[in-house]
């Protein structure tokens, strides 16, 4: 089955950045399109002129009419958090959301809503705080594990439709382990991708798949705390769309080493974020 796309809004202004991007993705990749509504207060049928939704749904059906796209419309009640995860887990979907607006203190104390989605949702999702259109410069960050691999997949899809130029990042964290595969990686910073190394082979093999698309693609190693590392190569970079793996894996030892690192980059980032849990192949 194809992949589509399933937009989110609950009316909140912030949400038209992911339905502006979704509206240029499903052009530039013969996507379909499912933009869904939530409501908590009142029922579909009785969504009027003075529902944020009819906003948002009056501006987006312009634009997606003006992309030539193909899309449907959808409105569910409840909270945004369940009933998201809800939808996109009955489908083949690609959900992108914005920042749903949540209530200052409730953010305060369970963190933003992309987290609790992150947890939720079993396909890839496309997080987008911010609109960076055109897509130039992308960064995958790898971890050498293999379960970014399905994000990667679709990332690479993205740039190639926009002609990005590709980063394959791998951030070596602080260890006091003196295992012969963690002396290799620290010994072969330079030239990590050229090694037989977990990192190396992910990061190889990533500047192949970008390559063989007709990209340029470059790897980056740095060393430090893996989270800040990463958001200083985004920032450092002014990359438009960053790829991670998922940290929701089967595997203890994934667990272990990327525990919240997509959700935390995610939540601090100011460009839109993909990531992807691995496939069953890979959490074995």
């Amino acid at each position: 089955m194809a992949l589509e796309l399933l937009i989110a809004t609950n009316g909140f202004k912030g949400t038209w950045s992911a339905i502006e991007y979704g509206a240029w993705l499903a052009q530039a990749m013969g996507m379909k399109i499912t933009l869904l509504g939530v409501t908590k207060n009142l029922s579909p049928a009785a969504i009027d002129d003075h529902h944020p939704l009819e906003d948002v749904f009056e501006r987006a059906v312009s634009l997606l009419k003006s992309k030539n796209v193909e899309y449907s419309l959808e409105v569910q009640n409840g909270d945004a958090e369940q009933v998201i995860p809800e939808k996109a887990n009955c489908g083949d979907y690609l959900t992108m959301v914005s920042p749903l607006g949540r209530p200052q203190l409730r953010r305060l104390l369970t963190g933003r809503s992309i987290r609790s989605l992150m947890e939720q949702i079993r396909g890839p999702i496309l997080y987008v705080p911010d609109l960076r259109l055109p897509l130039k410069k992308l960064l995958v960050s790898v971890g050498g594990l293999g379960y970014e691999v399905a994000a990667e997949n679709l990332a690479f899809q993205m740039a190639a439709a926009s002609h990005a130029d590709v980063t394959i990042l791998h951030v070596v964290p602080p260890t006091d382990l003196d295992y012969p595969s963690t002396r290799d990686v620290r010994e072969h910073l330079k030239d990590l991708a050229e090694t037989d190394t977990l990192p190396g082979r992910s990061m190889k093999k990533g500047l192949e798949v970008a390559q063989a698309l007709g990209l340029t693609a470059r790897a980056v190693v740095r060393q430090g705390k893996v989270v800040e590392e990463i958001l200083a190569e985004i920032k450092e970079g002014d990359y438009d769309l960053v790829c991670m793996g998922s940290p929701y894996s089967a595997s203890a030892l994934r667990q272990l080493y990327m525990p919240n690192v997509t959700a935390e980059v995610a939540e601090s980032a100011h460009c839109p974020v993909l990531t992807a849990r691995a496939g069953k192949e890979q959490e074995g």
